[in-house]
């Protein structure tokens, strides 16, 4: 797949990840020939696979055109809500959808560490921090839910911050009556998020159907 140009539609081709998709994409010599943002939405050929990178509010929207189209969706919105994830399932019965809140290779890594250190520190404190820039919506971020969900039903406090131009950063902490441990992810460019989309899309167009992690297009079922 990595050889075929892909021909990809995008919803939210305006926004600052759907922009850094753009930029990758192009750079792999694939094409956008559907785009959809506030502005326009704009056609010039049959896309194969939907990415979606806008907001929850436009994500009704989303299912109407998917299946129109009728073809695979990478949707990397963060802030869906229990039933928006439900829809998504139903879908994923006739069309393969990959689904995640963060599409970073380094925060799968970050998830399998937090893993491996809660079965080892049961008995431990642990808290979740992390930071976005000012225009993110959602608090906690999906990541940090994420995260949250690996240390399984132990209360947990999730600190977030909303400052300046911070692109994501998460850490978690475990601590001991004698130590502490620190596991954080820092990301310094978009394009970490846009390369995980691209895997992505060159998973998804080998599905026929089915609900998929960001995970399972990294590491396998």
């Amino acid at each position: 797949m990595g050889n075929l140009v892909i021909k990809y539609g995008l919803i939210g081709s305006s926004g600052r990840l759907g922009t850094e998709v753009i930029n990758l994409f192009r750079e792999k010599k694939h094409r956008l020939v559907y785009k959809l943002n506030s502005h326009n939405e704009q056609k010039d050929d049959e896309p194969q696979l939907i990415i979606d990178c806008s907001l929850p509010s436009v994500f009704p929207g989303t299912l109407e055109i998917v299946k129109k189209f009728n073809i695979p969706l990478i949707v990397a919105t963060t802030g869906l809500s229990d039933d928006n994830l439900k829809k998504l399932n139903e879908l994923s019965l006739h069309i393969p959808v990959v689904q995640s809140f963060n599409f970073s290779v380094g925060v799968q890594v970050l998830l399998k560490l937090t893993e491996v250190a809660n079965e080892v520190l049961r008995d431990w404190d642990v808290e979740i921090s992390e930071t976005h820039h000012r225009f993110k919506k959602d608090k906690p971020s999906g990541t940090a839910l994420m995260i949250k969900e690996k240390l399984g039903s132990k209360p947990v406090n999730i600190s977030s911050l909303r400052l300046g131009n911070i692109i994501g950063d998460h850490s978690i902490t475990f601590g001991g009556l004698g130590d502490t441990i620190l596991i954080s992810h820092h990301a310094i460019s978009r394009r970490t998020f846009a390369e995980g989309i691209l895997k992505s899309a060159e998973f998804v167009l080998k599905k026929k159907k089915g609900f998929y992690t960001f995970k399972e297009v990294i590491f396998g079922k």
